[in-house]
Parts: C-alpha cells; sequence; structure tokens
C-alpha cells in the first residue's frame, strides 16, 4: 500500500474527557460567543483584535503571552475584544516545514499526531482556566473540528483552503464564526463562493458518518493579500478594495456581509512591523466611510513576545519559528491605538 497506517487516533470523546471544561467554563463561552456573535450581526460596535503569534509553538510561552494579552483586554474591553490567536494547524505552500503543535508539539521531534492532539486540547483549556480567553485557531484538517468545538470562538480558513470542498461544507456546521480567507492568487470570487457555501446546509460525509448541517450565518470573507504570476504581494487592505468588496457582498444572498482584515503575509509582504502601518490605515478608511465602518469588523495581527522570527533550535523564548511576527512591547501600543480610534 501507498499509504501505511501507523495508529489508530484517540475519538473526540476520548479527548474531551482527558481535558474537559467546567461546567463555568461553558458558560464562559456562551457568554463569549455571544459578545463575538453581536459584533458580526451588528448588535455591538466593538472591533474585533485577533492577535497572536503566527503558530503556537510552545505552550510555557504562548500562556505567558496570552496572560499579556488578558491584562491589555482588561483595560479596552469597552472598545476593542480581543481573541487570541491559539493556531496549531500550519498549512505549508510547498507541503514542507513545521505543519505546528498538531504535527509535532515537539519541533525538534518527528511527527506524533496522537500527542499533538491531545496537546493541543491541553493548550486550549490551559489557556481558557488561565486567562478567560477562548481562542482562534486555522482548520488545516476539517475533521478535527470536533476535537474543540467547544474551546474555539473563531476559526478561519486559509488561503490553501478555502477552495476545499470538505473545508466549506465542515464550516457549515460550526456555531462561531468562521473566516474564509481570499486564496493565493487573489480571486474575490473564490471567497465569496465559500463564504456563499459555508452559510448554506449541507448532506456529507464526515468521520465516517453521513452527516446535516444547518448552515453558518457567521461565515465571512478576510482580506490577506494575494500574490500575482510573478510572484509579488498585492495587498488588498486598501479602501478601494474594501469598497470593491463591499459592492460584490450586495451581489450575494449575505445576511450579514463582514470583512476582517489580515494585516501580514501577503498584505504586508511579511514585513511585520507593517502591520502597524496597515492597520492605521484600515482605521483611517473606516473612519472616512460609513459602509466601510459597517464591513470591517476586525484585524488579525501576527504578534508574540519578541519580535521577528527564527530557526528551529535557536530556542529564543517567545519568538516565532515560522512568520516574523510583532514584539510585544509594539503589540501592546497597537492594541491602545486601536481602542483610542474605534
Amino acid at each position: 500500500m501507498s499509504i501505511s497506517l501507523l495508529k489508530q487516533l484517540p475519538s473526540p470523546e476520548e479527548i474531551k474527557n482527558e481535558f474537559p471544561l467546567t461546567d463555568e467554563q461553558k458558560a464562559q463561552k456562551a457568554a463569549f460567543d455571544k459578545e463575538v456573535r453581536d459584533i458580526f450581526v451588528g448588535a455591538s460596535n466593538k472591533f474585533l483584535a485577533i492577535i497572536g503569534p503566527c503558530s503556537a509553538d510552545r505552550e510555557d510561552a504562548v500562556l505567558d503571552y496570552v496572560t499579556r494579552l488578558a491584562k491589555v483586554r482588561d483595560k479596552i474591553k469597552d472598545k476593542v475584544l480581543i481573541i487570541p490567536r491559539i493556531y496549531t494547524n500550519k498549512p505549508r505552500t510547498t507541503g514542507d516545514g513545521y505543519k505546528g503543535m498538531l504535527h509535532q508539539p515537539d519541533p525538534e521531534d518527528k511527527p506524533n499526531l496522537a500527542d499533538g492532539i491531545r496537546a493541543v486540547r491541553k493548550l486550549h483549556v490551559d489557556v481558557i482556566r488561565e486567562t478567560g480567553f477562548f481562542p482562534a485557531d486555522e482548520m488545516l484538517y476539517p475533521e478535527n473540528w470536533m476535537y474543540c468545538d467547544d474551546t474555539l470562538s473563531y476559526v478561519a480558513i486559509g488561503a490553501r483552503s478555502v477552495e476545499d470542498q470538505q473545508h466549506r461544507l465542515t464550516s457549515s456546521g460550526m456555531d462561531v464564526p468562521v473566516g474564509m480567507k481570499n486564496p493565493t492568487g487573489g480571486g474575490l470570487d473564490v471567497m465569496l463562493n465559500s463564504v456563499h457555501a459555508a452559510m448554506h446546509p449541507h448532506t456529507f460525509i464526515y468521520r465516517g458518518y453521513e452527516v446535516h448541517t444547518d448552515g453558518n450565518e457567521l461565515a465571512h470573507c478576510v482580506l490577506r493579500g494575494s500574490t500575482n504570476k510573478k510572484g509579488q504581494n498585492i495587498p488588498n487592505y486598501h479602501y478601494e478594495d474594501i469598497l470593491l468588496l463591499s459592492s460584490l457582498y450586495s451581489e450575494h444572498d449575505i445576511k450579514y456581509p463582514a470583512v476582517i482584515v489580515d494585516s501580514n503575509h501577503s498584505n504586508s509582504n511579511k514585513q511585520y512591523m507593517e502591520q502597524i502601518r496597515i492597520i492605521d490605515d484600515i482605521l483611517h478608511s473606516r473612519k472616512m466611510n460609513s459602509d466601510i465602518k459597517k464591513l470591517v469588523k476586525g484585524v488579525m495581527v501576527e504578534s508574540y513576545i519578541e519580535p521577528g522570527n527564527q530557526k528551529i533550535g535557536e530556542h529564543i523564548y517567545g519568538k516565532s519559528i515560522t512568520d516574523p511576527c510583532l514584539g510585544w512591547e509594539d503589540s501592546e501600543k497597537l492594541l491602545y491605538d486601536i481602542a483610542e480610534r474605534c
């Protein structure tokens, strides 16, 4: 066989029993999810900041970072709702490289998905217990959703996954906002088709079952920039880009049009300090145009304790081993600036 079956992975029920949420934490999540929902449906004017490391590579540094975020949260909660990025799945353009905690709970060791599933669930539960945050993650594998459907309050579908049917169908069964990124080629129609698909009911095969979903009315667009045929990065966060998306939304039967702007990736050409300028531009656009203010619900920011990135094995605490991130001092200032201007 070309595919070798290595081991049976634990079921979602086993993992949830191993790392359970308390009744109090479940109630807290329901309240937090309502806060997030209110932003997307227009019942709240708060601005979303989905912020954190490019990849959650080690629990101690991630918990340290999120604890710092919690102190900022308490000062700006009237204006800004923070959702920490706890990204444990890393899609890779070529398939090579570190694929996240799910694959390698130890980035310097061989892949171990059973241990990775446990490490991801433990990290989510520890973040909830220690900070009261309910995190965001990227959905690399749709079948993993049931391991964390009770811990995540936001899900992102990456630029390389947004055309995949299983990602779209699984998103239609989630009860939290799902952000569909534009593909690397930049096609807004592809992104909008994904939003449309996720918003509607479907019947399909999932984890060995025939399943039915009701549709996710909180599915929405994420602008992350694109790459042209010459390999040049083309940003799509500008005033005109958002107005174009607004007009395209009007052509679709979408109840709650919304967009989150990813300030890194192809929007910044992965120049992490550019995120500050880009968010300044977005906040200015919202101020200048009421339609843009209504449509743009928040931003994504890649941020960690130390600025930049490092190679695996360098062991600099709190520094990204994937894409470069804003350091903590700049991130803290940025969050206060967002709150002051929203």
